[in-house]
Protein backbone atom coordinates (compact mmCIF):
# COMPACT_ATOMS: atom_id res chain seq x y z
CA UNK A 1 0.00 0.00 0.00
CA UNK A 2 1.29 3.48 -0.78
CA UNK A 3 2.60 5.39 1.97
CA UNK A 4 2.08 9.47 2.09
CA UNK A 5 3.87 12.06 4.50
CA UNK A 6 5.29 8.15 6.13
CA UNK A 7 1.37 7.63 6.89
CA UNK A 8 -0.32 5.09 5.47
CA UNK A 9 -3.27 5.49 3.19
CA UNK A 10 -5.48 2.97 5.98
CA UNK A 11 -4.03 6.00 8.61
CA UNK A 12 -5.15 8.60 6.43
CA UNK A 13 -8.80 7.88 5.49
CA UNK A 14 -9.39 6.90 9.27
CA UNK A 15 -8.01 10.89 10.13
CA UNK A 16 -9.77 11.91 7.36
CA UNK A 17 -13.11 10.26 9.04
CA UNK A 18 -12.13 11.57 12.68
CA UNK A 19 -11.13 15.19 12.14
CA UNK A 20 -12.02 16.68 8.11
CA UNK A 21 -15.23 17.79 7.32
CA UNK A 22 -16.09 17.82 3.65
CA UNK A 23 -17.74 20.38 2.01
CA UNK A 24 -20.68 19.23 0.32
CA UNK A 25 -20.48 15.79 1.35
CA UNK A 26 -22.86 13.20 3.11
CA UNK A 27 -20.41 12.14 5.42
CA UNK A 28 -22.10 8.91 6.58
CA UNK A 29 -22.16 8.22 3.15
CA UNK A 30 -17.97 9.10 2.74
CA UNK A 31 -17.59 7.22 6.07
CA UNK A 32 -19.15 4.18 4.83
CA UNK A 33 -16.64 4.13 1.94
CA UNK A 34 -13.90 6.15 2.67
CA UNK A 35 -12.56 9.19 1.31
CA UNK A 36 -10.48 8.71 -2.33
CA UNK A 37 -6.98 10.20 -1.38
CA UNK A 38 -5.40 12.38 -4.29
CA UNK A 39 -1.47 12.19 -3.87
CA UNK A 40 -0.44 13.43 -6.98
CA UNK A 41 -1.28 15.32 -10.46
CA UNK A 42 0.47 15.96 -14.22
CA UNK A 43 -0.97 17.41 -17.24
CA UNK A 44 -4.98 16.11 -17.38
CA UNK A 45 -4.25 13.32 -14.94
CA UNK A 46 -4.55 13.11 -11.12
CA UNK A 47 -3.29 10.40 -9.41
CA UNK A 48 -4.74 8.30 -5.93
CA UNK A 49 -2.97 6.89 -3.16
CA UNK A 50 -4.20 3.68 -4.57
CA UNK A 51 -1.93 4.17 -7.71
CA UNK A 52 -4.24 4.66 -10.00
CA UNK A 53 -4.34 7.24 -13.00
CA UNK A 54 -7.37 9.22 -13.62
CA UNK A 55 -8.12 11.44 -16.47
CA UNK A 56 -9.28 14.84 -14.80
CA UNK A 57 -12.05 15.44 -17.38
CA UNK A 58 -13.66 18.09 -14.33
CA UNK A 59 -10.48 20.62 -14.11
CA UNK A 60 -10.97 20.35 -10.64
CA UNK A 61 -13.62 22.19 -10.03
CA UNK A 62 -13.47 23.67 -13.53
CA UNK A 63 -10.65 25.55 -12.31
CA UNK A 64 -7.51 23.63 -13.45
CA UNK A 65 -7.73 25.14 -16.79
CA UNK A 66 -3.95 24.94 -17.69
CA UNK A 67 -3.21 21.42 -16.52
CA UNK A 68 -1.28 20.24 -13.39
CA UNK A 69 2.44 20.73 -13.05
CA UNK A 70 2.88 24.31 -14.60
CA UNK A 71 6.22 25.17 -13.16
CA UNK A 72 6.28 28.41 -14.32
CA UNK A 73 3.34 29.03 -12.34
CA UNK A 74 5.37 27.23 -9.30
CA UNK A 75 7.93 29.67 -9.66
CA UNK A 76 5.92 32.78 -9.80
CA UNK A 77 4.56 31.76 -6.28
CA UNK A 78 8.07 30.47 -4.58
CA UNK A 79 9.57 34.45 -6.36
CA UNK A 80 6.84 36.21 -4.82
CA UNK A 81 7.00 34.50 -1.42
CA UNK A 82 10.43 35.26 -1.22
CA UNK A 83 9.94 38.94 -1.82
CA UNK A 84 6.46 39.85 -0.08
CA UNK A 85 4.47 36.73 0.78
CA UNK A 86 1.75 38.76 2.37
CA UNK A 87 0.39 42.47 2.95
CA UNK A 88 -3.33 43.98 2.60
CA UNK A 89 -4.52 46.63 0.77
CA UNK A 90 -6.25 48.18 3.13
CA UNK A 91 -5.38 51.73 4.49
CA UNK A 92 -4.32 53.33 1.60
CA UNK A 93 -1.78 50.67 0.82
CA UNK A 94 -1.22 48.41 -2.21
CA UNK A 95 1.78 46.23 -3.90
CA UNK A 96 3.32 45.84 -7.59
CA UNK A 97 1.44 42.13 -7.85
CA UNK A 98 -2.24 43.69 -6.86
CA UNK A 99 -1.24 46.96 -9.22
CA UNK A 100 -0.16 44.73 -12.13
CA UNK A 101 -2.62 41.94 -12.29
CA UNK A 102 -5.40 44.70 -12.64
CA UNK A 103 -3.85 46.28 -15.06
CA UNK A 104 -3.61 42.87 -17.18
CA UNK A 105 -7.05 42.12 -16.09
CA UNK A 106 -8.36 45.18 -17.56
CA UNK A 107 -6.42 44.23 -21.18
CA UNK A 108 -8.97 41.69 -21.19
CA UNK A 109 -12.05 43.06 -20.21
CA UNK A 110 -14.86 44.56 -22.27
CA UNK A 111 -13.65 48.45 -22.56
CA UNK A 112 -16.23 49.35 -20.62
CA UNK A 113 -14.67 47.22 -17.04
CA UNK A 114 -12.07 48.91 -15.83
CA UNK A 115 -11.79 48.74 -12.24
CA UNK A 116 -11.12 45.20 -10.01
CA UNK A 117 -11.79 44.27 -6.72
CA UNK A 118 -9.93 41.50 -5.56
CA UNK A 119 -11.51 38.58 -3.17
CA UNK A 120 -10.61 35.04 -2.16
CA UNK A 121 -12.96 33.30 -4.20
CA UNK A 122 -16.14 33.16 -6.31
CA UNK A 123 -18.86 33.06 -3.39
CA UNK A 124 -16.85 36.13 -2.22
CA UNK A 125 -16.92 37.79 -5.29
CA UNK A 126 -21.05 37.39 -5.12
CA UNK A 127 -21.10 38.58 -1.87
CA UNK A 128 -19.22 41.66 -2.97
CA UNK A 129 -21.40 42.54 -5.53
CA UNK A 130 -24.84 42.41 -3.25
CA UNK A 131 -23.03 44.82 -1.41
CA UNK A 132 -21.64 47.20 -4.45
CA UNK A 133 -25.25 46.92 -6.58
CA UNK A 134 -27.15 48.28 -3.11
CA UNK A 135 -24.72 50.54 -1.99
CA UNK A 136 -24.74 51.98 -5.96
CA UNK A 137 -28.36 52.24 -5.90
CA UNK A 138 -28.39 54.04 -2.60
CA UNK A 139 -25.40 56.32 -3.39
CA UNK A 140 -27.77 57.25 -6.89
CA UNK A 141 -30.82 58.27 -4.56
CA UNK A 142 -32.76 55.27 -4.97
CA UNK A 143 -32.40 53.35 -2.04
CA UNK A 144 -35.37 51.14 -2.53
CA UNK A 145 -33.58 49.80 -5.09
CA UNK A 146 -32.36 46.79 -3.83
CA UNK A 147 -34.11 43.83 -5.08
CA UNK A 148 -31.79 40.95 -7.15
CA UNK A 149 -33.36 38.78 -9.51
CA UNK A 150 -31.25 35.80 -10.28
CA UNK A 151 -33.08 32.51 -10.97
CA UNK A 152 -33.97 28.74 -10.36
CA UNK A 153 -31.18 26.00 -10.31
CA UNK A 154 -28.49 29.02 -10.73
CA UNK A 155 -25.18 28.60 -8.35
CA UNK A 156 -23.45 31.74 -7.57
CA UNK A 157 -21.36 30.47 -4.66
CA UNK A 158 -22.08 29.00 -0.97
CA UNK A 159 -21.94 31.58 1.05
CA UNK A 160 -25.18 33.46 2.86
CA UNK A 161 -25.48 36.14 0.44
CA UNK A 162 -23.89 34.06 -2.56
CA UNK A 163 -26.23 30.75 -1.76
CA UNK A 164 -29.19 32.99 -1.83
CA UNK A 165 -28.65 34.81 -4.90
CA UNK A 166 -28.15 31.01 -6.23
CA UNK A 167 -31.58 28.70 -7.12
CA UNK A 168 -30.50 25.75 -5.20
CA UNK A 169 -33.53 24.39 -3.19
CA UNK A 170 -31.23 22.26 -1.35
CA UNK A 171 -29.46 24.60 0.28
CA UNK A 172 -31.60 27.31 0.69
CA UNK A 173 -34.07 24.74 2.74
CA UNK A 174 -30.96 23.81 5.20
CA UNK A 175 -29.91 27.39 5.88
CA UNK A 176 -32.99 29.80 5.68
CA UNK A 177 -32.41 30.86 2.45
CA UNK A 178 -32.68 32.88 0.37
CA UNK A 179 -31.44 36.48 2.26
CA UNK A 180 -34.64 38.95 1.91
CA UNK A 181 -34.24 40.77 -1.58
CA UNK A 182 -33.50 38.07 -3.88
CA UNK A 183 -36.26 36.43 -6.05
CA UNK A 184 -35.98 33.98 -8.49
CA UNK A 185 -37.11 32.74 -12.13
CA UNK A 186 -37.33 30.16 -14.46
CA UNK A 187 -33.51 29.34 -16.18
CA UNK A 188 -33.40 29.12 -19.96
CA UNK A 189 -33.53 25.26 -19.95
CA UNK A 190 -35.13 24.22 -23.04
CA UNK A 191 -33.98 20.81 -22.78
CA UNK A 192 -35.99 20.51 -19.57
CA UNK A 193 -39.34 22.34 -20.82
CA UNK A 194 -42.15 20.24 -23.18
CA UNK A 195 -40.25 21.36 -25.89
CA UNK A 196 -43.53 22.57 -27.17
CA UNK A 197 -41.79 25.86 -28.05
CA UNK A 198 -38.90 26.39 -30.65
CA UNK A 199 -35.38 26.76 -29.17
CA UNK A 200 -35.42 30.91 -30.64
CA UNK A 201 -39.04 31.29 -29.13
CA UNK A 202 -38.09 29.55 -25.58
CA UNK A 203 -34.75 31.52 -25.47
CA UNK A 204 -37.36 34.52 -26.00
CA UNK A 205 -40.02 33.30 -23.44
CA UNK A 206 -37.51 32.41 -20.38
CA UNK A 207 -35.23 35.77 -20.86
CA UNK A 208 -39.51 37.76 -20.83
CA UNK A 209 -39.60 35.98 -17.15
CA UNK A 210 -37.35 38.32 -15.70
CA UNK A 211 -39.56 41.32 -17.72
CA UNK A 212 -42.67 39.44 -15.67
CA UNK A 213 -40.46 39.71 -12.26
CA UNK A 214 -39.43 43.32 -12.91
CA UNK A 215 -42.87 44.47 -13.15
CA UNK A 216 -43.76 42.12 -10.05
CA UNK A 217 -41.58 43.31 -8.17
CA UNK A 218 -41.76 47.00 -9.33
CA UNK A 219 -39.31 48.63 -11.71
CA UNK A 220 -38.39 51.09 -9.16
CA UNK A 221 -37.34 48.28 -6.81
CA UNK A 222 -35.13 45.90 -8.71
CA UNK A 223 -31.71 46.78 -8.59
CA UNK A 224 -29.99 43.79 -11.10
CA UNK A 225 -30.49 40.96 -13.09
CA UNK A 226 -27.33 38.04 -12.26
CA UNK A 227 -26.95 34.86 -14.44
CA UNK A 228 -23.94 32.76 -15.56
CA UNK A 229 -23.50 33.21 -18.87
CA UNK A 230 -23.92 28.88 -19.13
CA UNK A 231 -25.03 27.67 -15.90
CA UNK A 232 -22.63 25.14 -14.95
CA UNK A 233 -23.08 23.55 -11.33
CA UNK A 234 -27.17 23.40 -12.37
CA UNK A 235 -25.74 20.69 -15.16
CA UNK A 236 -24.43 22.73 -18.09
CA UNK A 237 -27.71 24.62 -19.12
CA UNK A 238 -26.87 26.27 -22.53
CA UNK A 239 -28.92 28.58 -23.25
CA UNK A 240 -30.41 29.37 -26.84
CA UNK A 241 -29.28 32.13 -29.38
CA UNK A 242 -32.37 34.17 -28.24
CA UNK A 243 -31.80 34.30 -24.44
CA UNK A 244 -29.07 37.04 -23.62
CA UNK A 245 -29.71 39.50 -26.05
CA UNK A 246 -33.42 39.81 -25.02
CA UNK A 247 -31.93 39.77 -21.23
CA UNK A 248 -29.75 42.62 -22.44
CA UNK A 249 -32.79 44.78 -24.12
CA UNK A 250 -34.69 44.03 -20.56
CA UNK A 251 -31.82 45.10 -18.27
CA UNK A 252 -31.14 48.49 -20.87
CA UNK A 253 -34.92 49.58 -20.97
CA UNK A 254 -35.31 49.13 -17.17
CA UNK A 255 -32.10 50.60 -15.95
CA UNK A 256 -30.94 47.26 -14.04
CA UNK A 257 -27.64 46.57 -13.51
CA UNK A 258 -26.41 43.32 -15.50
CA UNK A 259 -23.91 40.86 -13.58
CA UNK A 260 -22.44 37.85 -15.77
CA UNK A 261 -20.87 35.23 -13.29
CA UNK A 262 -17.78 34.42 -15.09
CA UNK A 263 -16.35 32.73 -12.34
CA UNK A 264 -16.23 29.38 -14.31
CA UNK A 265 -17.11 30.72 -17.60
CA UNK A 266 -13.90 33.50 -17.36
CA UNK A 267 -10.34 33.12 -18.43
CA UNK A 268 -11.22 31.13 -21.46
CA UNK A 269 -13.22 28.20 -20.92
CA UNK A 270 -15.47 28.88 -23.99
CA UNK A 271 -13.09 29.71 -26.85
CA UNK A 272 -13.68 33.27 -25.67
CA UNK A 273 -11.92 35.42 -22.54
CA UNK A 274 -15.21 35.82 -21.25
CA UNK A 275 -18.61 34.68 -21.57
CA UNK A 276 -20.05 37.88 -22.03
CA UNK A 277 -17.64 38.19 -24.70
CA UNK A 278 -19.10 35.02 -26.48
CA UNK A 279 -23.00 36.29 -25.92
CA UNK A 280 -21.96 39.72 -26.49
CA UNK A 281 -23.55 40.87 -23.62
CA UNK A 282 -22.94 44.15 -21.48
CA UNK A 283 -22.57 43.55 -17.91
CA UNK A 284 -21.79 45.92 -15.42
CA UNK A 285 -20.36 43.34 -13.28
CA UNK A 286 -18.16 40.07 -13.49
CA UNK A 287 -17.38 38.08 -10.83
CA UNK A 288 -14.58 35.44 -11.20
CA UNK A 289 -12.61 33.19 -9.74
CA UNK A 290 -11.44 29.38 -10.41
CA UNK A 291 -9.44 30.01 -13.99
CA UNK A 292 -7.84 33.41 -13.09
CA UNK A 293 -4.94 31.00 -11.53
CA UNK A 294 -6.29 27.89 -12.39
CA UNK A 295 -6.93 26.80 -9.11
CA UNK A 296 -3.21 26.95 -7.91
CA UNK A 297 -3.70 29.31 -5.34
CA UNK A 298 -7.21 31.18 -4.20
CA UNK A 299 -8.07 33.89 -6.21
CA UNK A 300 -11.08 35.77 -6.99
CA UNK A 301 -12.32 39.13 -8.09
CA UNK A 302 -14.73 41.55 -9.38
CA UNK A 303 -14.76 43.78 -12.83
CA UNK A 304 -16.80 47.00 -12.32
CA UNK A 305 -17.93 48.93 -14.96
CA UNK A 306 -17.33 52.73 -15.25
CA UNK A 307 -20.67 53.19 -14.97
CA UNK A 308 -20.94 52.04 -11.17
CA UNK A 309 -17.03 52.68 -10.35
CA UNK A 310 -17.38 56.67 -11.09
CA UNK A 311 -20.15 56.45 -8.57
CA UNK A 312 -18.26 54.29 -5.74
CA UNK A 313 -14.84 56.23 -5.79
CA UNK A 314 -16.72 59.64 -6.14
CA UNK A 315 -19.58 59.42 -3.96
CA UNK A 316 -19.17 56.69 -1.69
CA UNK A 317 -16.71 57.89 0.77
CA UNK A 318 -15.34 54.58 2.77
CA UNK A 319 -16.52 51.51 1.02
CA UNK A 320 -16.58 49.64 4.21
CA UNK A 321 -16.23 46.40 2.46
CA UNK A 322 -13.21 43.90 1.76
CA UNK A 323 -11.36 40.83 2.98
CA UNK A 324 -7.87 40.37 4.50
CA UNK A 325 -6.62 38.18 1.59
CA UNK A 326 -8.21 40.79 -1.45
CA UNK A 327 -5.50 40.92 -3.66
CA UNK A 328 -2.95 38.42 -1.93
CA UNK A 329 0.89 38.63 -3.42
CA UNK A 330 1.46 35.49 -4.02
CA UNK A 331 -1.74 34.66 -5.59
CA UNK A 332 -2.16 37.75 -7.99
CA UNK A 333 1.86 36.88 -9.15
CA UNK A 334 0.36 33.23 -9.91
CA UNK A 335 -2.61 34.58 -11.71
CA UNK A 336 -0.72 36.91 -14.33
CA UNK A 337 1.76 33.80 -14.78
CA UNK A 338 -1.43 31.72 -15.64
CA UNK A 339 -3.04 34.49 -18.21
CA UNK A 340 0.31 35.05 -19.84
CA UNK A 341 0.79 31.11 -20.42
CA UNK A 342 -2.62 31.04 -21.87
CA UNK A 343 -1.78 33.94 -23.61
CA UNK A 344 1.65 32.64 -24.93
CA UNK A 345 0.38 28.86 -25.78
CA UNK A 346 -3.18 30.65 -27.26
CA UNK A 347 -4.85 28.62 -25.19
CA UNK A 348 -8.41 30.38 -26.08
CA UNK A 349 -7.77 30.20 -29.99
CA UNK A 350 -7.22 26.43 -29.49
CA UNK A 351 -10.25 25.92 -27.92
CA UNK A 352 -11.85 27.98 -30.54
CA UNK A 353 -10.45 26.55 -33.29
CA UNK A 354 -8.75 23.27 -32.51
CA UNK A 355 -9.48 21.11 -29.04
CA UNK A 356 -12.68 22.55 -28.40
CA UNK A 357 -14.12 21.49 -32.24
CA UNK A 358 -12.56 18.18 -32.07
CA UNK A 359 -14.15 17.34 -28.43
CA UNK A 360 -17.30 18.79 -29.84
CA UNK A 361 -17.93 16.85 -32.33
CA UNK A 362 -17.10 13.55 -31.00
CA UNK A 363 -19.45 14.57 -27.92
CA UNK A 364 -22.58 14.99 -30.17
CA UNK A 365 -21.69 11.52 -31.43
CA UNK A 366 -22.76 10.04 -28.22
CA UNK A 367 -26.12 10.86 -28.71
CA UNK A 368 -26.80 8.27 -31.02
CA UNK A 369 -25.99 6.10 -27.64
CA UNK A 370 -29.91 5.16 -26.59
CA UNK A 371 -29.66 5.94 -23.08
CA UNK A 372 -28.25 9.53 -24.02
CA UNK A 373 -31.30 12.14 -25.04
CA UNK A 374 -29.47 15.03 -25.45
CA UNK A 375 -25.66 16.91 -25.97
CA UNK A 376 -24.46 19.87 -25.32
CA UNK A 377 -21.39 22.06 -25.52
CA UNK A 378 -19.83 24.79 -25.58
CA UNK A 379 -15.89 25.44 -25.67
CA UNK A 380 -14.86 23.08 -23.28
CA UNK A 381 -18.06 23.07 -21.33
CA UNK A 382 -20.36 20.16 -21.79
CA UNK A 383 -22.69 18.18 -20.79
CA UNK A 384 -25.34 15.20 -21.46
CA UNK A 385 -28.71 14.00 -20.50
CA UNK A 386 -29.23 10.25 -19.89
CA UNK A 387 -32.91 8.59 -20.32
CA UNK A 388 -34.80 5.37 -20.23
CA UNK A 389 -36.56 6.07 -23.52
CA UNK A 390 -34.66 7.77 -26.02
CA UNK A 391 -38.30 8.68 -28.26
CA UNK A 392 -40.02 9.41 -25.91
CA UNK A 393 -37.28 11.34 -23.88
CA UNK A 394 -38.66 9.52 -20.60
CA UNK A 395 -35.98 9.54 -17.99
CA UNK A 396 -35.11 7.09 -14.99
CA UNK A 397 -36.81 6.43 -11.43
CA UNK A 398 -34.77 9.05 -8.97
CA UNK A 399 -33.85 6.26 -6.83
CA UNK A 400 -32.00 4.20 -9.78
CA UNK A 401 -29.19 6.74 -9.79
CA UNK A 402 -28.72 6.34 -13.48
CA UNK A 403 -25.93 9.27 -13.05
CA UNK A 404 -23.98 8.12 -10.62
CA UNK A 405 -24.05 4.61 -11.51
CA UNK A 406 -22.32 6.35 -15.28
CA UNK A 407 -20.22 8.69 -13.13
CA UNK A 408 -19.07 5.31 -11.09
CA UNK A 409 -18.30 3.45 -14.40
CA UNK A 410 -16.25 6.48 -15.72
CA UNK A 411 -14.06 6.51 -13.04
CA UNK A 412 -13.39 2.86 -12.30
CA UNK A 413 -12.32 2.96 -16.26
CA UNK A 414 -9.92 5.64 -15.26
CA UNK A 415 -11.94 9.21 -16.76
CA UNK A 416 -13.09 11.86 -13.70
CA UNK A 417 -16.90 13.44 -15.13
CA UNK A 418 -19.50 14.89 -12.59
CA UNK A 419 -23.22 13.37 -12.38
CA UNK A 420 -26.08 16.34 -11.61
CA UNK A 421 -28.55 14.18 -11.81
CA UNK A 422 -29.03 12.11 -14.43
CA UNK A 423 -26.78 14.73 -16.46
CA UNK A 424 -22.94 13.96 -17.04
CA UNK A 425 -20.83 16.74 -17.21
CA UNK A 426 -17.24 17.84 -18.44
CA UNK A 427 -14.92 20.92 -18.42
CA UNK A 428 -11.56 19.46 -19.39
CA UNK A 429 -7.83 21.30 -18.67
CA UNK A 430 -7.49 23.38 -22.17
CA UNK A 431 -4.02 21.54 -22.41
CA UNK A 432 -5.92 18.05 -23.82
CA UNK A 433 -4.22 16.76 -26.48
CA UNK A 434 -6.12 14.83 -29.21
CA UNK A 435 -5.26 11.55 -28.33
CA UNK A 436 -6.88 12.45 -24.59
CA UNK A 437 -9.92 13.14 -26.13
CA UNK A 438 -10.07 9.75 -27.84
CA UNK A 439 -9.62 8.27 -24.51
CA UNK A 440 -11.80 10.11 -22.81
CA UNK A 441 -15.31 9.37 -25.20
CA UNK A 442 -13.94 6.10 -25.49
CA UNK A 443 -14.25 5.15 -21.88
CA UNK A 444 -17.97 7.10 -22.29
CA UNK A 445 -18.76 4.51 -24.48
CA UNK A 446 -17.90 1.66 -22.32
CA UNK A 447 -19.53 3.18 -19.33
CA UNK A 448 -22.67 3.78 -21.18
CA UNK A 449 -23.11 0.68 -22.09
CA UNK A 450 -22.31 -0.91 -18.92
CA UNK A 451 -24.98 1.54 -16.84
CA UNK A 452 -27.32 0.12 -19.27
CA UNK A 453 -26.47 -3.31 -18.49
CA UNK A 454 -26.24 -2.05 -14.86
CA UNK A 455 -30.08 -0.47 -15.01
CA UNK A 456 -31.67 -3.87 -17.08
CA UNK A 457 -34.62 -4.97 -15.41
CA UNK A 458 -37.68 -4.76 -13.86
CA UNK A 459 -37.64 -0.79 -14.06
CA UNK A 460 -35.76 -1.05 -17.59
CA UNK A 461 -37.79 -0.56 -20.36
Amino acid sequence: MAALNKRSLTDLQEMDKSHHLHPFTDHKELHAQRSRVISRAEGVYIFDADGNKILDAMSGLWCVNVGYGQQELVDAATAQMQELPYYNSFFQCSHPPAIELAALLQDLSPPHLNRIFFTGSGSESNDTIVRMVRTYWDLMGQPERHTIISRDNAYHGSTVAAASLGGMQSMHKQSGLPIPGIVHVAQPYWYGSDQSLSPHDFGIAAARTIEDKIKEVGADKVAAFIGEPIQGAGGVIVPPDSYWPEVQRICDEYGILLISDEVITGFGRLGEWFGADHFGTRPDFMPFAKGVTSGYLPLGGVFVSDRVADVLTEKAGEFAHGYTYSGHPVSCAVAMANIKLIQRENLVGRIKNDIGPYLQEKWRALGEHSLIGDTRMVGLMGAFEIVKEKSSLQRFEEDQNAGATLRDHLLQDGVCMRAVGDKIICAPPFVLSHSEVDTMIEATWKALDLTKASLAGSQYG
